[in-house]
C-alpha cells in the first residue's frame, strides 16, 4: 500500500473503514479458498492482504483512541 493510499484512509469515516475491512476479509476469504484449491498463482497476495487489514484495523483504532497522525 501507497504513503497516498494510507492518507486517504486516514480521511475516511469509521463507517468507510469498516465497509474497507469487510470488503478486505472478503478477499481474504476467496484467496484462502484459492489457495486451498491451488487455483492463486501469487501467495504473496495472501500476506499483503493480511498486512492492508491490520492497516486498517491500526487506524480504526488510532480513531477510538482519538491519536492524530498526519
Amino acid at each position: 500500500m501507497k504513503a497516498s493510499e494510507l492518507k486517504e484512509l486516514r480521511e475516511k469515516t469509521r463507517e468507510e473503514l469498516n465497509l474497507e475491512l469487510a470488503e478486505l476479509k472478503s478477499e481474504l476469504f476467496k484467496l484462502r479458498f484459492q489457495h486451498a484449491t491451488s487455483q492463486l498463482e501469487n501467495p504473496m497476495k495472501l500476506k499483503d492482504c493480511k498486512k492492508n487489514i491490520a492497516r486498517v484495523q491500526t487506524i480504526i483504532r488510532e480513531m477510538e483512541l482519538g491519536i492524530k497522525r498526519n
